[in-house]
């Protein structure tokens, strides 16, 4: 069963989420944050919350602040911002009974989902589904053009997904705030790390190199053939069930028993 739910950030913009329930009552949940400039309906995002939910997880996907059908400006977007929401999220689901909580993220919600597990020892799992993990420094993707036009005006301007957005200097200065290799050296939470070795957008390198920043709690996932939004609905369907049965094996360390229809 799938419902319309919302809830407030810490600023009081209101989020918009669909939230996948089981037949029967759960104490276990999942929360995805979406991609870049995406909204919660991309279809990895859908596949795998549906998946989730037939396994007895509730499952949250939703929409961060000035995207999709969630109030607040994408001009405002940092890293920070959405970790908070992220946390706002958890406490969403808390309060429909999971105290049992996973996190996951497509691309930069993967970044996301990390820091925010970092920030909260109560986040039992991480998994991460096309993450970029080397670096935050996100000026090094502008283009000269861009980057004159951030020093000059504090903004730059850009259009992506029939969008004409905007994001500001905090944006960038936010993300230098963090060193994602040491955060990844010594993350606690087991964390499954999923990425397509034809990702087109991040490469597959740095999937590999996450790992090898944590061999011993971390899981690598390589999928043949998958590209960055596992457009193919047979690698949707491979990474689905690879996800669920990892949540499952996490869970089940703290009591999880699957649905009985």
């Amino acid at each position: 069963m799938e419902q319309l739910v919302h809830f407030d950030n810490h600023i009081g913009e209101k989020l918009t989420g669909t939230l996948h329930l089981p037949e029967r009552p759960t104490r276990y949940g999942v929360i995805f944050g979406h991609c870049f400039t995406c909204t919660r309906h991309t279809n990895i995002l859908r596949h795998i919350c549906s998946e989730l939910a037939g396994e007895n997880f509730m499952a949250l996907r939703f929409d961060f602040s000035g995207n999709g059908q969630s109030e607040g400006k994408f001009a405002e977007s940092t890293y920070s911002k959405q970790v908070t929401e992220i946390e706002t999220a958890a406490a969403f689901i808390s309060k429909q009974g999971a105290t049992w909580i996973g996190l996951a993220g497509h691309s930069m919600g993967a970044v996301i989902v990390l820091l925010t597990a970092d920030r909260m020892s109560t986040i039992k799992a991480v998994c991460t589904l096309a993450g970029r993990f080397s670096e935050l420094n996100a000026t090094h993707f502008l283009s000269r053009n861009q980057r004159k036009e951030l020093l000059n005006s504090g903004r730059i301007f850009f259009s992506s997904r029939g969008r004409s957005l905007e994001l500001s200097r905090d944006f960038f200065a936010g993300a230098e705030q963090y060193n994602l290799p040491d955060i990844i050296s010594s993350f606690q939470a087991p964390l499954l790390i999923v990425h397509g070795d034809q990702d087109e957008i991040i490469p597959v390198d740095e999937a590999s190199q996450a790992h090898d920043l944590n061999p011993e709690g971390t899981r690598l996932a390589v999928i043949p053939g998958a590209d960055h939004m596992f457009s193919l609905k047979e690698h949707r369907r491979q990474i689905s069930q690879l996800v669920v049965e990892w949540f499952k094996k996490q869970a089940s360390e703290h009591g999880f028993t699957r649905n009985i229809k």
